[in-house]
């Protein structure tokens, strides 16, 4: 229970600073999205970077020649659109990673029932970029990376180390049981983790792997924390208020 306790409050401490979209000066779109024949197939590309400055992001073709204050690779981030399969629908959902190919952030799924390519890609595009606007990006400027993945040692973590850093951090620690989670959330494979759905399928959390498979990054709307596994079951866990708090989730993976 120690090392997932201090893990949360290394991410309540750094996850916000050092893996906010805030940190990173622009984003770089490549020409090309893997899932597509072409460069720019219907307009993908130039409407990722439109939107992308509309969102208040400092956009940039991956050949295109960026001024001096953007020649930094790791003060970037790295947009990529991908589509995930689907019976008569199409779906699509946008990334954005690190210099070293780290997902710091990953859109809903959007989902399209029309025929047409280029009608059901770009309205899925266009889903997509609603999460990209709900981050109300301002950069702040860049932050020392967490490496996202990296899991406290299994031993038990001192207990002067967790005071150290809930003094350093100003959170009291107060685990708040939320009971009754009878909703069952259904684990969908995405890259680096899985998304969580609940049966209508709406996307309620995304998870994403760590080196332990009994804990997790996970992200539910705006609210950022771990999910991890104790006694057979799954905990949400994260901060409110300065309060930890420990939401059993139903899951089946």
């Amino acid at each position: 229970m120690r090392k997932y306790l201090l893990l949360l409050l290394i991410v309540a401490g750094n996850f916000v600073n050092a893996q906010s979209v805030n940190n990173y000066k622009a984003v770089v779109v490549p020409v090309k999205f893997d899932f597509l024949k072409s460069e720019n197939a219907y307009r993908l590309n130039t409407l990722s970077k439109f939107n992308l400055k509309k969102a208040g992001f400092e956009a940039f073709y991956s050949n295109e020649q960026m001024p001096k204050e953007f020649v930094k690779r790791c003060d970037l981030l790295y947009v990529n659109v991908e589509k995930e399969g689907g019976f008569l629908v199409t779906k699509l959902f946008i990334t954005l990673k690190d210099c070293e190919g780290k997902l710091i952030f990953q859109s809903e799924t959007a989902r399209s029932k029309e025929k047409d390519y280029e009608t059901a890609y770009v309205e899925c595009l266009n889903q997509a970029f609603e999460s990209i606007y709900a981050l109300h990006y301002s950069y702040a400027g860049s932050a020392k990376p967490l490496t996202v993945g990296t899991v406290v040692a299994e031993e038990d973590i001192p207990e002067t180390i967790i005071k150290e850093e809930l003094v350093k951090n100003n959170v009291t620690a107060v685990v708040q049981e939320v009971a009754n989670a009878t909703d069952i959330l259904y684990a969908q494979p995405i890259e680096n983790g899985y998304q969580l759905v609940d049966a209508s399928p709406k996307v309620v959390m995304k998870v994403i792997k760590t080196s332990s498979p009994s804990t997790y990054i996970a992200s539910k709307g705006e609210v950022q924390g771990v999910l991890v596994s104790k006694n057979g079951a799954w905990y949400f866990e994260y901060y409110k208020d300065q309060k930890l708090i420990s939401e059993k989730i139903a899951v089946k993976f």
